[in-house]
């Protein structure tokens, strides 16, 4: 994983919590979540809403 090895990733780790303080971590991690999530579903390309055509016997019978 690109050359990253376990003391890489704890200085990393550090920094973050450093910059982003320890009560902000959870939403950060909880917003990446999400965002990696809704990527997945787009790169899926299936739509949440699905189109149907309206059927036009529908507007005789009334």
């Amino acid at each position: 994983m690109f050359g990253f090895g376990m003391p890489e990733l704890i200085i990393i780790l550090v920094i973050v919590l450093v910059v982003f303080g320890a009560g902000r971590l959870p939403e950060i991690g909880g917003a990446l979540g999400k965002s990696i999530r809704n990527f997945k579903k787009s790169s899926e390309g299936k739509d949440e809403i699905e189109i149907k055509p309206e059927n036009k016997d529908d507007d005789k019978k009334a």
